[in-house]
């Protein structure tokens, strides 16, 4: 599934400065409310990560791991995903269970958790 992205460096620098952010040694997750009504994505991986084949596979395990858990009808949210040193090793069932937790924190809806079925 595709989603909108942040592709701008004054985009990224607002989620930076406004957003929350949640840390965890697999990864960072920075939340935003934008204005727009969708949600956009941005996934980072520094050199600081490795070569271009390990910052190419932490890119690609989060957006396997984010898929699982991200619905696209969630409102407007620029959401920033920042790989750490251990995420290029990780698979992305892995990645998916720490993204769980991080959303969970931040407080977003979550496609993957189990559904709490209301109090009568």
């Amino acid at each position: 599934m595709r989603y909108r992205t942040l592709n701008k460096n004054w985009q990224f620098n607002r989620v930076y400065g406004r957003g929350k952010s949640y840390v965890h040694p697999h990864c960072v997750l920075y939340v935003a409310k934008n204005r727009v009504g969708y949600t956009r994505i941005g996934l980072t991986a520094t050199k600081k990560i490795g070569h271009a084949v390990q910052r190419n596979r932490a890119r690609r395990v989060m957006r396997a791991a984010l898929a699982e858990h991200l619905s696209q009808n969630i409102g407007g949210y620029d959401i920033i995903l920042v790989a750490r040193g251990q995420t290029p090793r990780l698979k992305s069932t892995q990645l998916s269970k720490t993204l769980g937790k991080l959303f969970t924190k931040a407080g977003l809806p979550d496609k993957a958790a189990p559904a709490v079925p209301a109090a009568e």
